[in-house]
């Protein structure tokens, strides 16, 4: 019962984009453009200015990269057997590489393990928001209608700042170079509301998906990569990496998570299956009710 209420304020937020979109209808994609574009940049340089890099951030970069490379070799796998075309293919990796660690995870992880869980969590969150914006949005691109291939792609990579608010963050930090107390207030301000406002978001998308045209192949392929094998591969690499059983456990948890929220605006914003991937965040939350107990209680008898 203590697992679904911290669930409560989580799909609260997630219902007022939805109702609100219902009752007034809004264009989701300026909004999500703003998100991208002048929210989330504020959010990784306040997380990495504030924290010290040890050697389990590079654990922790390489779990998440080598993660996501090897739902997207399955899902390239999985494309050739079935020749989707580049785009179904490209929707298919926004749906099923990229787990939303964020505004689900952290504070999922918060209320199983605390505050050394949810140190964990906010690094793996900004790392996984830097893969997103790179990987994830080459991936957007590269489906697009408009075409332009991988130099398009590329360049639309090159253009999300995100991810120079998070080196500007690790340059401060590494040369104590000092951020005024009323100027970093206002950088947190924009920062912390980055996660919210993307959530409206990811409710207003959900609420304009339409049941009646949902693919199942693909969709219960995407799910079952999401939600069941990514925890699995995530175990394997907890075999290997040499961290702590508490950061071992975090780890597969947030592996389960549902789909990433970001990943529908980035679908939205490019036109990129936008549809079946923010149907599959929809059916993959909703799921991750039932999954996600499980996954914490197998993680806990391995780890606990």
């Amino acid at each position: 019962m203590e697992f679904f209420t911290v669930l409560i304020p989580i799909f609260f937020i997630f219902g007022i984009g939805f109702v609100g979109q219902k009752m007034i209808g809004f264009d989701t994609k300026p909004l999500s453009v703003m998100a991208i574009y002048l929210m989330l940049p504020f959010l990784a340089f306040q997380t990495f200015y504030k924290t010290d890099l040890t050697i389990d951030y590079a654990m922790m970069t390489f779990y998440t990269v080598g993660l996501a490379l090897c739902l997207i070799i399955i899902i390239y796998i999985i494309a050739f057997i079935r020749r989707y075309t580049v785009k179904k293919t490209c929707g298919m990796i926004l749906a099923s590489a990229f787990m939303n660690n964020g505004n689900y995870g952290t504070p999922l992880i918060f209320f199983a393990f605390g505050e050394a869980g949810l140190h964990y969590a906010v690094i793996l969150m900004v790392i996984q928001q830097l893969l997103m914006c790179t990987v994830g949005i080459y991936y957007a691109a590269k489906g697009s209608p408009e075409g332009g291939g991988i130099k398009m792609a590329l360049k639309e990579v090159v253009k999300v700042p995100i991810v120079y608010g998070a080196l500007l963050g690790i340059v401060f930090h590494l040369f104590h170079i000092p951020v005024g107390g009323s100027f970093m207030d206002a950088i947190e301000m924009v920062g912390d509301a980055a996660v919210p406002t993307i959530m409206i978001i990811l409710g207003m998308q959900l609420a304009k998906i339409s049941v009646k045209k949902l693919d199942f192949a693909p969709l219960s392929l995407s799910l079952g990569l999401r939600l069941l094998l990514s925890p699995v591969i995530a175990f394997v690499f907890t075999l290997f990496l040499p961290i702590d059983d508490l950061l071992k456990q975090i780890m597969i948890v947030l592996s389960a998570m549902p789909t990433a929220a970001n990943t529908t605006m980035y679908a939205l914003q490019y036109d990129t299956e936008p549809q079946f991937v923010s149907t599959a965040t929809l059916f993959s939350t909703v799921l991750s009710l039932v999954t996600l107990p499980i996954v914490l209680y197998v993680s806990s008898l391995i780890y606990g």
